[in-house]
């Protein structure tokens, strides 16, 4: 495959697309810091993990160009995720019913 094909559709983020992202990652990451501190009884685990998969959304798709790549890598991204899902509940079951 030539990777100087006209036919090749690129895209790219440009820097202020970038440091949005950088900022959403901050303010998230200040979001975490501020829920660590706040009482939340049974939901802290919950909103943690809620926050983590938000960041973790944006660094896939826009710092590691998953969004513009083919849809195959997506697919492959989404078996990962179902087998880690998956894991996270057969131990989920092991924990909670031991």
């Amino acid at each position: 495959m030539n990777y100087n094909d006209t036919t090749h559709n690129e895209h790219h983020t440009g820097y202020g697309g970038y440091v949005l992202i950088w900022l959403i990652l901050m303010g998230l990451t200040g979001a975490t810091v501020a829920v660590s501190g706040i009482d939340l009884g049974d939901y802290i685990l919950f909103t943690a993990l809620l926050i983590a998969s938000i960041k973790a959304y944006y660094v896939v798709t826009v710092f590691m160009h998953v969004k513009f790549d083919a849809p195959v890598f997506k697919i492959f991204i989404l078996v990962a995720l179902f087998v880690l899902l998956s894991v996270f509940i057969l131990t989920s079951f092991d924990v909670f019913y031991r």
